[in-house]
């Protein structure tokens, strides 16, 4: 064989080799000031933490993590036991076989890195920042001593100790883009904010409004990587909580606005859609249910959460279809019933045809109640908590019904158990002043159309039978309706 094809041959081989050696990963971590002979490695992952692997340590003093697939991009946590301290490894494609030692006592002070350029940038910035920390609090603390004369050199230094901060930053993101250290430092960039002119209220209303519209602007929410660290979801929950007012709408445009960003990325768009849905789905807040039909109706129902499985993506969007008319500012599902006789159904209560074991008055409609508000309560003579709430309901009429509130009390019994009803309106003083509604067939459909899952329920209606508030607790109503008055009463003024 020519010599100089074989050298050729052994080079490329060599360089195969090389190369599938480097698949998967292996970390090599030592202790110093360790004893224990466990290492946990974890992850961060949207707002929780979870564990990738558990080692033993070797005869090397070595614990070594290793796989034959790479691990997805992200912050990554060495947590030793038994106290679940850990200091944190960033993992990124290319860069999974690397080794760390460092003190367990003070990981990250004393850090040694090799064959990660990765962590050699991150703990770099990280000695930096420490190294400037103290000199910066030395400033400030001698500022506030300082006299007038003293503190114009005072503040020039540390203004040279910022700049010198946000030079290493800039240096450091712009020299190494593609890097996730550069995406984790830039990340705390904040964007200068600009002079505005105005009074105070139309100054701080500018700032706010350009600090919402560039919040994310030193984020790049389509870096799939960043969904395994411990700040993305900080900073999304802060713009979504924090920065937009808590109103379905501008939740939802929010939402929108999130998910559009974050959508090259596949794992985060996914776990950010149903983080969001479920969120919503479990609300107590009394009118977030239509974040959750927007969801319900915008994405699930378009094909856009294709990883859902079919049983599970039909209740999700059956559930937006059922509660869409029962949003707050709908007009509430009318429904036909019976205003029931209580001393007749009594009466009947020995009756030889059980179907005739009860007596109305007149047929009635939710609708044909005309009161400037009407309340729709849900109650069932057997319900727990029906009965705790009842005393508060009867005392919130007493002291309502002369403010324009009518109670459109529907008792959830059917035919063959409606002299309950009827017994314990009797006994309980006030009941009988409102209105008794029963639907001894369920004609009306009123547990499908309101959702009726459980008892009570109760929803405050305008004079046009338009939803102003629901699913409040009896404990709640009167605090409720003062807040609706009052709300009324300013709009009269024109205030």
């Amino acid at each position: 064989m020519n010599k100089k094809y074989g050298l050729l041959m052994l080079t490329f081989f060599c360089g195969w080799f090389g190369l599938m050696a480097q698949e998967g990963y292996k970390i090599e971590v030592t202790l110093d000031n360790y004893n224990n002979d466990t290492l946990l490695m974890g992850y961060h992952y949207g707002d929780k933490q979870y564990i990738k692997d558990t080692v033993i340590v070797n005869s090397e003093g070595k614990f070594v993590f290793q796989g034959t697939e790479s691990l997805d991009p992200g912050v990554y946590l060495m947590v030793m036991r038994p106290d679940n301290n850990y200091f944190q490894l960033l993992i990124d494609n290319g860069d999974q076989h690397f080794s760390a030692q460092t003190d367990a006592k003070a990981p990250s002070d004393k850090m040694k890195l090799q064959g990660s350029k990765e962590n050699e940038l991150f703990y770099g910035y990280m000695s930096y920042l420490a190294a400037q920390r103290p000199k910066a609090q030395g400033l400030q603390e001698q500022i506030k001593a300082a006299s007038e004369s003293e503190k114009t050199q005072l503040q020039g230094e540390l203004k040279k100790i910022n700049e010198s901060v946000a030079q290493y930053q800039k240096d450091l993101i712009n020299n190494n883009q593609s890097s996730l250290a550069a995406a984790f430092v830039k990340s705390f960039v904040e964007t200068p904010m600009p002079e505005f002119t105005g009074d105070e209220k139309e100054v701080q209303m500018q700032r706010y409004r350009y600090y919402k519209a560039h919040y994310f602007d030193n984020i790049n929410l389509a870096d799939g990587r960043l969904v395994r660290s411990p700040f993305l979801f900080q900073r999304i929950d802060y713009y979504l909580n924090k920065l937009t007012p808590q109103h379905p709408d501008s939740i939802n445009a929010s939402i929108d606005y999130i998910l559009e960003k974050v959508a090259p990325a596949e794992d985060t768009y996914k776990y950010y859609l149903v983080h969001f849905l479920n969120t919503y789905a479990g609300s107590k807040i009394v009118g977030m249910d239509a974040v959750y039909v927007h969801l319900a109706e915008n994405y699930y129902a378009t094909g856009k959460a294709p990883w859902t499985e079919e049983e599970q993506l039909k209740k999700i969007v059956d559930n937006g279809k059922t509660l869409k008319p029962l949003l707050i500012g709908k007009i509430a599902p009318d429904v036909k019933m019976m205003e029931i006789d209580i001393e007749g159904t009594i009466a009947a209560e020995e009756e030889e045809n059980e179907y005739r074991r009860w007596r109305s008055k007149r047929d009635i409609t939710l609708h044909e109640t005309a009161t400037p508000y009407t309340v729709l309560f849900i109650w069932d003579p057997d319900c727990g908590h029906c009965k705790k709430s009842m005393p508060k309901m009867i005392e919130f009429y007493e002291n309502y019904r002369d403010k324009g509130v009518e109670v459109f009390a529907v008792c959830s019994k059917t035919y063959d158990g409606i002299v309950d009803c009827a017994k314990y309106i009797k006994e309980k003083d006030g009941m009988i002043n409102w209105i008794n509604a029963i639907d001894p067939f369920i004609k009306s459909k009123y547990k499908t159309l309101y959702d009726i899952k459980s008892t009570p329920q109760i929803y405050i209606l305008d004079e046009n039978k338009e939803i102003i508030s629901k699913r409040i607790g009896a404990e709640q109503i009167a605090e409720v309706m003062d807040k609706i008055l009052e709300m009324k009463e300013k709009e009269a003024k024109g205030e």
